[in-house]
């Protein structure tokens, strides 16, 4: 199907509940929508595209799509990335792990992704917070030459600029204290781990405000990751995600309604999130992702009808047995069901849930949006 709308306008419209001409479709345009390292070069090779690979972020081998490859998996989204810190590169160890900005040690096991091994500050006191060397957040690196990037893509093309800002304050804070401290902390410790998150949330506004001053004229979309939910239920009961959890997001969010404008707020959560929609809305996320569908609750009808005329949905489709085990039929199955589900007068961009990883084939990345640009239901 060949539309009418830019493809700026065609995101715009289904994020803003209106009917675009086709479906909307982000693959490549945030740190958390596009394809991992070697399904990407398979799809190059059945493309014969050559080109170097770049990548969003080192640790998990999340890619920056070459254009031509952007343009034939039809994705109306373009992304926009904070730069790195001026005086400062990761430190690789003999063991292939490395060192963050943060003195957290990432490490690999076999062709898997990164994890946080090395927690800086796992065995910190309140007194620790205030002599850890934490980094500029306004360093200059991480701002040089974005604004032109971002008006050259604003201005000379009509593809929907995704601004990729860094994981927030919950991510963080786990890297630093290490995931099971992080868990007990919320009982045994809530007053470390409520100054804790306080500091890194005040890092954050600090880096997105420097960022935003840059770009915000030229962003449609802004895209913030945060997990606070697992496979099968929220992380925490719905007290505790309004105590710790939702103000500070709320910051964060206000942050990017007051410094662009209009960008749209697309806020990645993976897991069971159902419980926790109507507090997304209430804070001012516009856009969910990635619609777990495999995750308790997460059944893409339901949400439609509960909440479909508040939100819009961008993700859904099912990256833990369909995109890797199905055939190109049962992909295309896929697309026009989740379509059928949550397009129905916008509200819906279809995405993987999760970036495309590396069991993906490329003929099921290609069936993917070939079925959606395709779609006449």
């Amino acid at each position: 199907m060949v539309g009418n709308m830019t493809p700026r306008e065609r995101v715009l419209a289904a994020v803003e509940h209106r009917q675009p001409d086709r479906m909307p479709i982000d693959v490549g345009g945030s740190s958390f929508s596009t394809i991992i390292g070697t399904a990407y070069e398979r799809l190059k090779g059945r493309l014969g595209v050559e080109s170097d690979t770049s990548y969003m972020k080192r640790r998990s081998r999340s890619v920056i799509l070459d254009e031509r490859v952007a343009r034939r998996l039809h994705t109306d989204t373009r992304p926009l990335l904070v730069g790195s810190p001026d005086g400062w590169e990761d430190i690789y160890l003999r063991d292939g792990s490395f060192q963050d900005e943060f003195r957290v040690v990432w490490s690999k096991a076999g062709d898997g992704h990164y994890a946080p091994t090395g927690n800086p500050l796992s065995g910190a006191t309140l007194a620790d917070l205030d002599t850890f060397p934490w980094p500029d957040p306004r360093n200059p690196g991480r701002t040089r030459s974005l604004r032109l990037q971002a008006q050259q893509l604003h201005e000379e093309t009509g593809y929907a600029v995704v601004l990729s800002l860094p994981v927030g304050f919950v991510h963080l804070s786990q890297y630093l204290r290490g995931y099971e401290q992080w868990l007990m902390d919320i009982i045994l410790n809530p007053e470390f781990l409520d100054v804790l998150m306080d500091r890194v949330l005040d890092w954050w506004l600090e880096l997105a405000d420097a960022v935003l001053d840059e770009v915000g004229p030229y962003v449609d979309v802004v895209a913030i990751g945060d997990d606070v939910a697992f496979h099968d239920r929220p992380m925490v009961d719905l007290d505790r995600y309004r105590r710790l959890f939702k103000p500070r997001h709320k910051q964060m969010i206000d942050l990017v309604k007051e410094n662009t404008n209009g960008a749209k707020v697309l806020y990645h959560c993976c897991g069971a999130v159902r419980s926790l929609v109507a507090d997304f809305i209430d804070i001012g996320v516009d856009a969910l992702n990635p619609v777990q569908v495999s995750s308790a609750g997460m059944e893409t009808a339901a949400l439609k009808a509960e909440f479909g005329d508040r939100i819009c949905f961008w993700g859904a489709i099912d990256t833990g047995r369909v995109l890797p085990m199905g055939t190109v039929e049962d992909v295309q199955l896929e697309v026009e069901a989740r379509i059928r589900d949550l397009a129905s007068s916008g509200g819906y961009v279809l995405a993987a849930v999760h970036n495309i990883q590396e069991d993906v084939p490329s003929e099921n990345i290609l069936a993917m949006v070939d079925a959606a640009v395709n779609f006449e239901g």
